[in-house]
């Protein structure tokens, strides 16, 4: 089996982020395995344009170069109205691929947008540093062992996050709905164990959330993945709960949180082919690593959050999966490393909603106002 390869100044870049975690919280982040993990976990090569998950293309059109997520089955089903069909039998990418020839491909990813397809077109985001606003009063500093971390983030780059802190020895919470579960936890039982094992799981109704805004006001950090808009029409967002002293909410988005961008979804993959983050050369790109934006965008952010503990908190960070990218993408060089560490999880993961009523319990620990 080929060996995953990824630039060797993006592998040390990620080395020195995570030795910085490690001064922040006395806690170990292998960045090796934190890149190449899931790739080592389950056997996936490298690809060339086709994507070490199998789920995303790179593809060439007139004008340049995009990549193309299809992993979820509403974005299979969206395929025939991206390509203007009443269906599409079998594989469906021959089609896709001759419709970026025909569209060219700053066209096939304004349609594949608007159907809420995830694509990225290749350079067409810059560096950019997270935003960090004040967002409410800041906390005493306290021990990440009195922390309490609620994740509402699914696939990889949250996730990992939320991983790191509950390492580091603070309380963290796993929500999802048996409606909406995490993704992940429907593929590979050794990814989602490795990602999510030491975090309790908590079974949200995202239909009533008067449970959930109970469970955001008592958290000291809030990790998030979705769209910006998504929570904030169930008045769940930042701004809409009540928030302890010092809560860090961390945001985490596929292409940041401005204009049009906002409503642009991305997987690692394609996020890191907008970002420019790609092998090969300019005039035949291939995928860098396993998607790889998700790892690097999961340490950034989990650096952040310690960062603005350590500040007091009341803060809002904000990191893009393509601007993080584009960043490591500046690195890039001919020189590449061998990336084969085996992640190491000791229990398995929390069934959906395990830990629901034990988690009701500290909430309501938490919400007690002194005498």
């Amino acid at each position: 089996m080929s060996p995953l390869r990824v630039p060797a100044a993006v592998l040390a870049h990620a080395r020195e982020n995570t030795q910085s975690i490690a001064v922040l919280a006395a806690v170990h982040v292998d960045a090796d395995a934190a890149i190449g993990g899931r790739a080592a976990l389950l056997g996936l090569q490298p690809a060339g344009r086709v994507s070490a998950g199998g789920a995303t293309r790179l593809m060439e059109g007139p004008d340049g170069w995009c990549a193309l997520t299809l992993s979820r089955p509403d974005d299979v089903d969206a395929v025939p109205a991206l390509l203007e069909r009443d269906s599409v039998p079998g594989e469906p990418w021959d089609a896709v691929a001759q419709c970026v020839r025909d569209l060219g491909v700053a066209a096939f990813c304004e349609r594949a947008r608007m159907l809420g397809l995830p694509v990225g077109v290749l350079g067409e985001t810059c560096s950019a540093s997270m935003t960090v606003s004040t967002i409410g009063e800041r906390g005493k500093q306290a021990p990440l062992a009195d922390l309490l971390v609620v994740d509402l983030s699914s696939m990889w780059a949250g996730p990992l996050c939320a991983r790191v802190l509950a390492d580091a020895g603070a309380t963290v919470v796993k929500v999802e709905s048996a409606q909406r579960p995490d993704g992940t936890r429907n593929g590979a039982v050794e990814f989602f164990d490795w990602i999510n094992a030491g975090k309790l799981s908590y079974e949200a109704d995202f239909g009533d959330t008067t449970d959930i805004r109970r469970l955001l006001s008592a958290a000291d950090v809030v990790i998030e993945s979705s769209r910006p808009a998504a929570l904030e029409r169930r008045s769940l967002g930042p701004a809409d709960v009540a928030a302890r002293p010092g809560r860090t909410w961390v945001r985490i988005t596929g292409h940041g949180t401005a204009g049009e961008r906002a409503d642009w979804v991305a997987f690692g993959d394609d996020a890191a082919v907008s970002g420019g983050l790609v092998g090969g050369t300019g005039a035949a790109p291939t995928f860098c690593g396993d998607a790889i934006a998700d790892p690097l965008t999961g340490i950034h952010a989990a650096r952040a959050a310690l960062e603005s503990r350590g500040r007091g908190g009341g803060e809002l960070i904000e990191v893009s999966m393509s601007a993080v990218a584009a960043e490591y993408a500046r690195l890039v060089d001919d020189d590449e490393t061998d990336c084969t560490a085996v992640p190491v999880t000791a229990v398995p993961a929390a069934p959906l909603g395990a830990d629901t009523d034990l988690v009701r319990r500290m909430v309501a620990e938490r919400l007690v106002v002194p005498c």
